[in-house]
């Protein structure tokens, strides 16, 4: 689940990124880029959830799992951002452009917490080709 919604996820913030910019610099589109944070959001707390529960099947915790434990403290921040951003709006807290800098906020710390689960990732698989090199080197390895 987790490899249809990141990429999903990516492009909902791509696209909404550029709204919420839009609005920033043309004082344009409020209503489309309000849409689309929320929508972003959404899909965010969905790859959370999910996320989560592959977190438990894999390590046998939701969360906090060694492995991912600091992806993990930064993925609340990212979480408190986007839902700091939900009360705002529908508390009215803040103007639009006041909004749509706390969403501007929350895009950054995803991008920095994407940037982490990518990392990691990328050197998991590293990590793995290089195991498995060692294991064909080993005389009598089938590996």
């Amino acid at each position: 689940m987790q490899g249809i919604l990141a990429p999903v996820q990516f492009a909902v913030f791509l696209i909404s990124l550029a709204l919420v910019l839009r609005y920033l610099f043309n004082g344009e589109g409020f209503a489309v880029a309000t849409v689309s944070i929320v929508v972003k959001t959404l899909v965010l707390y969905a790859i959370m959830i999910t996320g989560s529960i592959w977190e438990r099947e894999v390590f046998g915790c939701y969360l906090f799992a060694p492995a991912f434990f600091w992806e993990d403290v930064f993925s609340f921040l990212v979480l408190a951002l986007h839902t700091g951003y939900l009360i705002a709006l529908f508390a009215g807290i803040g103007g639009p452009r006041e909004q749509m800098l706390l969403a501007l906020a929350a895009y950054a710390s995803y991008f920095v917490n994407a940037a982490q689960f990518l990392l990691k990732l990328r050197a998991a698989r590293r990590d793995e080709r290089v195991a498995s090199s060692a294991a064909l080197s080993i005389p009598g390895s089938h590996a």
